[in-house]
């Protein structure tokens, strides 16, 4: 009950901020995201699905700020009598965003990947993106890269709704 309660007054803080943040160039909101395992990655693992947090900051003359963070998984393939680990991670990323034109952007990130469960470390994240926001709906799509022996590479879609 009293973690029900905390996540209220969590959530009405978060909307309470973000609605008076849109007044200063400035939004926050949730996003979910679903990834396209391709190369070796498509081998070993199923589609991942994500869900997080985004921020965009608007600077002058089109260009802005991005950063997110947020959970992704992948679940593991069973080939043959071989089964792949599930991936796990805790991605976080920063990036730049331009507005070609009043809906439509491109947007390049980069960050870190923060595995959890089987796997340990880190990678670094490299996304190149495009994307079209209407009224604070936000859909994009992009290729994202994990550098990590190899690389863990997928093309994502993303929606979420800004504030």
């Amino acid at each position: 009950m009293k973690n029900r309660i905390l996540l209220i007054v969590v959530m009405m803080l978060a909307c309470s901020v973000a609605s008076q943040a849109q007044l200063k160039r400035f939004s926050l909101g949730p996003y979910v995201e679903a990834g396209f395992p391709v190369g070796d990655f498509a081998d070993a693992n199923k589609t991942g699905y994500g869900v997080g947090l985004g921020a965009d900051i608007k600077l002058i003359a089109g260009f802005g700020v991005t950063g997110s963070v947020g959970y992704m998984r992948f679940g593991g393939k069973e080939v043959g009598n071989t089964t792949f680990s599930t991936v796990q991670a805790v991605p976080v990323r920063v990036g730049l965003k331009y507005q070609l034109i009043s809906i439509l952007y491109v947007k390049l990130e980069g960050g870190a990947a923060n595995f959890v469960g089987d796997l340990d470390g880190s990678a670094f994240i490299l996304a190149p993106g495009v994307g079209i926001r209407v009224l604070g709906l936000d859909v994009q799509a992009k290729y994202e890269n994990w550098f990590r022996e190899g690389g863990l590479g997928f093309f994502g879609l993303k929606a979420g709704f800004n504030f």
